[in-house]
């Protein structure tokens, strides 16, 4: 099996469980493909003491089938059991003749979410398996994991029910950072440049079974039109495939990111709700969470204390998707040929914004705010026409504000007046309409630097590329 690299954090944290000596019920839930089976297979060597996974859009009766293959294969040689409250009470009976055994006893339940077909009982029984059997096993290790974050998270870390405050620990496996990425890709032996890393990055995002697809002896441009353009493209149809095995309606999801991906900048409840002519509570809420559950869109606070939050798409793949593949090119070499086009140069501007946002410890690290308390956000004035946005607002705990710029670019960033000007309207406007009575300052971050002339001054602090790869 390949060797994992970049979750050194969830291997300490298994560890303290696994030493905790006691019964332990671990939940792992994350965006599809993020790598979460990987994680626990690697970390436990594929020695379990029971192992079984769903079917995607399986039955009853094929649900109930894999599970109790599972319980055959792992040493229980009784009839299938007709319900799933007989189903736990057969994977009880196996491990207990295991429980002398020195260590853990390790149980594994893979795609979780795709056991609990609809009137099939398996969360109660799941509930009954727990309580009155596992959990008084000091040494169970119960792990369970699901790419249906939203089911994960509503059935059980924050069930309402018998399962209420019994998982012991949850643990969301989140895409890489792009230093994880750059340990991944140097595994690989890659001479890539943290360019080519980045740019990478802005079309496939942190998730590691995009990554496994990419050759690191080509170009970034050559391995996006391999996967992604042409007849024969690897990832032609990930899309649909990505949200249909999360969403049982993926219909409704696909529109509000349809809609997100359109207005680059983000929209608020009342917009979403507007644009879709649905209501703004109820289903809309429902949706708007599972989409932040699996890390596809974001909600950023926008500084005022009123429901004015801003949702954003911030899956790197989604975003991609939606402005270069839904309309599929024939051209085989379409990424090739439009290189330095106004369309892609346009894309890596907005796609940098969005790193930076999934980089804020790496920023605060560059500004040296990391020591003090900070609250971050983006704003859209509501006063001024055309409306001002800013891209980062970091409120400092020591008086200050800084107001970020985010700019990407293949060289030195040149300031120049006219976006000088803009700056300092933006600024301005957003110290006018809030009334903050703190001074601001201004960052730009950029890729390279900006490049010093009579308006470089303008920034207090600096950050760059380099910057978040730490």
């Amino acid at each position: 099996m390949e060797k994992i690299i970049g979750r050194e954090r969830e291997f300490e944290l298994l560890d303290n469980f696994k030493s905790s000596g006691k019964a332990e019920f671990i939940a792992l839930f994350g965006r599809r493909r993020v790598g979460k089976t990987f994680l626990v297979r690697q970390y436990f060597e594929d020695k379990f003491d029971f192992y079984a996974t769903g079917i995607i859009d399986g039955n009853r009766e094929e649900e109930m089938n894999a599970f109790f293959s599972a319980l055959r294969t792992h040493g229980y040689s009784g009839a299938r059991p007709k319900t799933w409250i007989d189903m736990f009470d057969a994977l009880a009976s196996l491990l207990a003749k295991k429980k002398r055994r020195n260590g853990r006893i390790v149980v594994f339940i893979d795609e979780l979410p795709c056991f609990d077909t609809q009137h099939s009982g398996f969360t109660h029984a799941l509930d009954y398996f727990w309580n009155g059997k596992a959990s008084w096993m000091d040494n169970m290790m119960f792990v369970v994991c699901g790419s249906a974050t939203s089911w994960m998270i509503r059935n059980i870390v924050n069930n309402k029910g018998g399962l209420h405050n019994r998982i012991t620990h949850s643990i969301h496996l989140r895409p890489f950072t792009l230093k994880q990425v750059e340990l991944y890709a140097k595994n690989h032996k890659t001479c890539w440049t943290r360019m080519d890393m980045l740019q990478m990055f802005m079309t496939t995002g942190g998730i590691p079974y995009y990554l496994s697809k990419i050759d690191f002896n080509d170009s970034v441009a050559n391995n996006i039109d391999r996967l992604f353009f042409g007849n024969e493209a690897e990832m032609k149809d990930e899309y649909n495939r990505l949200f249909s095995s999360l969403y049982k309606n993926p219909n409704g999801y696909m529109e509000i990111i349809r809609l997100l991906c359109e207005h680059k900048k983000g929209l608020t409840r009342n917009e979403i709700s507007e644009k879709l002519n649905i209501p703004t509570s109820g289903n809309l809420t429902r949706m708007l969470d599972d989409l932040q559950y699996c890390d596809f869109i974001r909600m950023y606070n926008n500084g005022t204390k009123h429901n004015g939050g801003i949702y954003q798409v911030i899956d790197f793949y989604t975003v991609f998707h939606n402005a270069f593949c839904k309309k599929p090119s024939t051209d085989k070499h379409f990424w090739s040929n439009k290189i330095g086009s106004p369309q892609i140069s346009t894309f890596y501007g907005l796609a940098y914004e969005r790193v930076c946002m999934c980089h804020i410890d790496q920023i605060l690290s560059a500004m040296h705010l990391d020591r003090i308390h900070t609250e971050y956000y983006s704003w859209r004035s509501t006063s001024t026409e055309p409306s001002a946005q800013i891209d980062l607002i970091i409120d400092r705990a020591d008086g200050i504000i800084s107001i970020c710029e985010i700019k990407f670019s293949r060289n030195e960033y040149s300031l120049q007046k006219d976006e000088y000007n803009k700056i300092i309207h933006r600024a301005e406007t957003f110290m006018s309409e809030t009334k903050q009575r703190k001074g601001f300052q201004i960052t730009i971050i950029t890729t390279y630097g900006t490049k010093t002339n009579m308006y470089s001054e303008i920034s207090a602090n600096n950050v760059v590329l380099d910057d978040l790869f730490y």
